[in-house]
């Protein structure tokens, strides 16, 4: 089906668990569809500035448009049909850079409009959204505070529905310090191969 994908992957360590898991998402697509297409994009290889300026706050306004990196990353978001959120579980959330490639990628105007006197539209539907998170900690341990239902509230919820991107997957791979990290990366290989029969059930129910 030929299913275009961007793969973000946030980890300052190219030899991470965290790009393994990406890289083997973007195998797992290849598997289940030869004519996929996918791009990983590496923040912190990037040198992505996550730091919501003056510039960008102008933006948020409507008082000027977005800057060229951020442009840039919009428009890399337009040429795919999927957006994959690959990153290691930091204080119960995602890590700094990642966070603020949201802040400012994800801008009023493109992710959403908010402006007074009309109602608020979100403008992210076409988009298929899917998270990977890599923690360290157990089941028992998230369960016990209720950290995954957090993370689902503020990232899930509060960031994607927000903006109308439906999110197809969240996936939580826990236990990455101490067990063999071949698991996770047959569970990557396998959530890369969802993405694809997850957007052919979503076309097919479109064409119905």
């Amino acid at each position: 089906m030929n299913l275009r994908t961007l793969i973000v992957v946030s980890h300052p360590e190219p030899g991470s668990l965290t790009h393994s898991v990406a890289a083997q998402v973007g195998e797992g697509l290849r598997d289940a569809d030869a004519g996929s297409s996918f791009e990983i994009a590496d923040l912190a290889a990037e040198g992505f500035d996550p730091r919501f300026s003056a510039a960008d706050l102008a933006v948020h306004r409507g008082q000027a448009s977005p800057p060229a990196d951020v442009l840039a990353e919009q428009r890399r978001i337009e040429r795919a049909e999927a957006l994959v959120l690959v990153y290691p579980v930091y204080w119960w959330s995602m890590p700094g850079q990642l966070k603020g490639w949201i802040d400012r990628v994800f801008s009023n105007g493109w992710a959403f409009e908010d402006s007074p006197g009309k109602p608020m539209a979100k403008k992210l539907g076409h988009l298929q959204a899917h998270l990977v998170a890599i923690a360290g900690a157990d089941a028992r341990l998230f369960a016990r505070h209720g950290y995954f239902g957090a993370m689902k509230t503020q990232i899930d919820h509060g960031i994607f529905d927000f903006c109308g991107a439906p999110v197809l997957t969240s996936e939580l791979l826990m236990e990455s310090e101490s067990q063999d990290p071949a698991a996770h990366l047959l569970a990557a290989r396998a959530i890369g191969g969802d993405i694809v029969r997850k957007a052919r059930r979503g076309a097919a129910a479109a064409a119905a």
